[in-house]
């Protein structure tokens, strides 16, 4: 069985991501989505809580049908990149492939004899979080940005307002 990862802080999990996704189950048979930074939030560039990240991808794989190839599961920083990768593997099931579009993971990886491979991006300067969260934070329309499980969420947590105020858009 071919088992990938695609690595992401999904802060919050928009439509770019899921296509990454998409793209990533077309080349192996089990996707990991190791979810980055996992003890970072309540801050500009890191919202959301791993629980709530966990909850948008979960509820997204569960609308398309793809619980079934996917697993997800949460990495914290470490302060050295040259053992980040040796933390991933300890923290994930065995894989061959790396897909990201972050290019210090993809060297990190290609240094460790991986397969690492950027994923095409999906209208790259309108699907990006930084995009999502500054049109959360200025009343703009980020909801067409997201999938639809994702907007409900975010807003039975009160995610726009939080935005809002740890950008200080309030």
């Amino acid at each position: 069985m071919r088992t990938g990862i695609f690595v992401g802080r999904f802060q919050p999990f928009h439509k770019g991501h899921l296509e990454a996704v998409r793209y990533a189950l077309g080349r192996v048979d089990r996707l990991v989505i190791v979810i980055g930074s996992a003890q970072r939030n309540y801050e500009p560039r890191n919202p959301f809580t791993l629980g709530e990240r966990i909850e948008m991808i979960w509820r997204v794989l569960r609308t398309e049908g793809l619980l079934d190839r996917v697993l997800i599961v949460p990495v914290q920083d470490v302060e050295n990149h040259a053992t980040w990768v040796k933390f991933v593997e300890a923290s994930v099931p065995e894989f061959s492939h790396v897909f990201s579009n972050d290019p210090l993971t993809l060297e990190l990886f290609r240094a460790e004899g991986y397969d690492a491979a950027e994923v095409p991006l999906l209208n790259r300067p309108l699907y990006m979080a930084t995009e999502v969260r500054q049109r959360m934070a200025n009343g703009g329309n980020w909801e067409d940005l997201v999938p639809s499980p994702v907007a409900e969420y975010l807003k039975e947590i009160g995610g726009v307002d939080r935005v809002r105020r740890i950008l200080g858009a309030e």
